[in-house]
């Protein structure tokens, strides 16, 4: 009887893993940022919370990996942009105008991050700093 494990195997089966994961996140990411960005399409937050739970709760699995970039890069996009969010929000109050301006440029913002993230994680390659 042989105990003896591909490593190699065994990480390979981690990283794509990990990868799927990072693609079920990305895409819900994407919907809710293209649903903000149009008018009339919003889907709510809860898939995005769906998204930010997964994020959380497998980063730690990718410590240590390339992915692991990805899960900070869409954990701090969704942070940012909800801080964003509650800061312009006044705006809204204020003056409507304003409000959807701002609104709209984080919405672009946040849409540009996950278009962004999606392309490199398409490539195989870690999140900037």
């Amino acid at each position: 009887m042989s105990d003896i494990i591909d490593v190699k195997a065994v990480d390979s089966e981690k990283a794509e893993s990990l990868k799927t994961v990072g693609w079920i996140s990305y895409l819900l990411h994407l919907i809710v940022a293209v649903a903000a960005v149009l008018p009339g399409a919003q889907v709510g937050v809860g898939i995005l919370l769906v998204a930010l739970i997964i994020d959380l709760v497998k980063k730690g699995d990718a410590e240590g990996t390339w992915q692991a970039s990805h899960f900070s890069w869409r954990i701090r996009s969704v942070i940012w942009a909800g801080i964003l969010y509650v800061v312009t929000s006044p705006l809204w109050f204020l003056l409507l105008i304003p409000g959807m301006i701002a609104w709209a440029i984080i919405s672009i913002w946040f849409l540009y991050r996950i278009v962004r993230g999606m392309v490199r994680m398409n490539a195989s390659q870690a999140m900037p700093s």
